[in-house]
């Protein structure tokens, strides 16, 4: 459906994207995440066309999106992070500009357009100006322009970005339901939102793919080992001496607990293995009584920051923070 291949964009001497490549197959929901700078706004305006790559080539369901534009153009609905509308149409006329311009057939256009807006919630303020519209209305508009001419792939840049807790789960919900019918492909830099939406996952640092799998490999690739976190009451220099006693090599250290007469016992195993019942067992032999006892495998969240520690990038990549222009649609 989508082919990336050697995809390069430089700004003078910065190189934003640096040599991405990956294919993105039909009927699934994909995250690009990374932090700001990461390279995925400008990852996104070269897959939608609406900049051209320094290298590489952009293919959408065969077609070359600089070579053969309008042919690609065709699967394509895009939203960048600020939305382009025209603040002075009503949505309904807003929404029927966008489908001349993608060559909706006049005898469909009413119909059209009556499901798209059903969609996205928006029926209910039709006739009203867009500028006089909240964020979450306007970023709804924005998604049904988007969705004229329905498109076989949605890229959606930074959709939750400047809403209300209560628009971000609408939105999200939204997002759900495109990826019934629509290979959706949407960006964040906020895990928890692609977490929640996503089947797939690219994770992007300094314009390079540095994983791409779905969360639950991801995790299972990426962590190896877990750890126990323990309030023992006792002296550190025993308590150590007794940790020592514990079979299977392992890693442990010692923090401050806010459990007065404690200390706090950080200990790391192997995942998979459980040594919270051997602890306990081995701290009531020792009358070293336990305050309190978790076990915490490693989160995604974890693996995202060590995957994105070295981006260091400051301020947006160029192009990241939306832009209005018009020549998006």
């Amino acid at each position: 459906m989508v082919e990336v291949e050697n995809l390069v964009k430089r700004y003078g001497s910065r190189l934003a994207v640096d040599h991405l490549s990956f294919q993105i197959e039909s009927g699934k929901i994909y995250g690009f995440l990374g932090p700001n700078g990461a390279g995925k706004s400008t990852t996104m305006n070269m897959m939608t066309g609406y900049i051209a790559p320094t290298e590489g080539t952009v293919r959408i369901h065969g077609y070359d999106i600089i070579k053969e534009a309008a042919q690609a153009k065709r699967y394509i609905g895009y939203l960048p992070e600020i939305p382009p509308l025209y603040q002075d149409m009503t949505v309904r006329e807003y929404l029927t500009f966008v489908a001349e311009l993608k060559k909706v057939a006049p005898k469909e256009r009413k119909e059209h357009m009556k499901e798209i807006m059903e969609l996205t919630m928006i029926g209910d303020v039709e006739e009203r100006l867009i500028k006089n519209l909240s964020k979450g209305y306007k970023q709804r508009v924005g998604l049904a322009q988007a969705l004229i001419g329905n498109p076989e792939v949605v890229i959606l840049d930074e959709p939750t970005v400047g809403l209300d807790p209560r628009q971000i789960l609408e939105i999200r919900d939204l997002i759900r339901r495109l990826g019934e019918k629509h290979t959706v492909i949407l960006s964040s830099h906020i895990l928890s939102e692609v977490q929640a939406v996503c089947d797939e996952i690219m994770i992007l640092s300094k314009g390079r793919l540095m994983a791409y799998d779905t969360p639950e490999e991801l995790l299972r690739q990426k962590d190896s080992s877990a750890s126990i976190e323990a309030d023992i009451m006792g002296e550190k220099e025993k308590i150590e001496q007794a940790v020592g006693k514990l079979p299977a090599p392992l890693n442990f250290r010692f923090e401050d607990s806010q459990e007065e007469g404690c200390v706090k016992l950080i200990l790391e195993t192997a995942k998979g293995i459980d040594l919270r019942k051997k602890l306990f067992y081995l701290m009531a032999e020792e009358k070293f009584p336990i305050m309190s006892m978790n076990r915490r495998e490693r989160s995604l969240e974890e693996i995202f920051l060590e995957l994105t520690e070295s981006d260091n990038s400051e301020g947006q990549e160029p192009g990241e923070g939306g832009n209005t222009n018009e020549s998006n649609l």
